[in-house]
């Protein structure tokens, strides 16, 4: 994974910051472009193994549709309440679509890893629940920026 971020270092989070993050997180906000440039951007869960981002979206939809004619997507992961608070990273790059669609539990190596996180954070089971609706998109990251603005406080603002 490449940062490409040059302003805010001092905010920025460390490796181990950003996938403590992501291993906590459990929604993000994907973009992706129309065939007319109009951006789309929709809620999804999502689980993180250190290097990709997994999504599970429903193939009928216009995410799917969309990335199916234009892979390139970005994603948001943030939280936080008030100013002080504030910590997110951005995501982008190509998304890469996993296993059959839609997606029915057929065995799929790569999917092992990625399916057991999102099973157990979002669904609090062993195995990934398979309803016939949803595939996997796996984003490998370009481009990633990350801010933690609770580092402001202890930085001396």
């Amino acid at each position: 994974m490449t940062v490409t971020q040059r302003r805010g270092r001092r905010i920025m989070m460390t490796p181990a910051e950003l996938d403590t993050f992501l291993g906590e997180q459990r929604t993000c906000r994907v973009a992706t472009v129309s065939a007319d440039g109009r951006p789309h951007v929709g809620a999804l869960w999502f689980a993180w193994d250190g290097a990709s981002l997994w999504l599970y979206s429903i193939i009928r939809s216009r995410r799917w549709a969309e990335l199916r004619a234009d892979p390139r997507i970005a994603v948001v992961v943030d939280d936080g309440e008030e100013y002080g608070e504030l910590r997110g990273v951005e995501l982008s790059g190509t998304a890469v679509f996993v296993g059959e669609a839609p997606r029915t539990g057929e065995p799929c190596p790569e999917l092992e890893v990625p399916e057991g996180l999102f099973a157990t954070k979002n669904f609090g089971l062993d195995t990934m629940p398979h309803d016939g609706r949803h595939a996997w998109l796996k984003l490998t990251p370009d481009a990633v920026v990350s801010w933690d603005f609770r580092k402001l406080a202890t930085r001396g603002g």
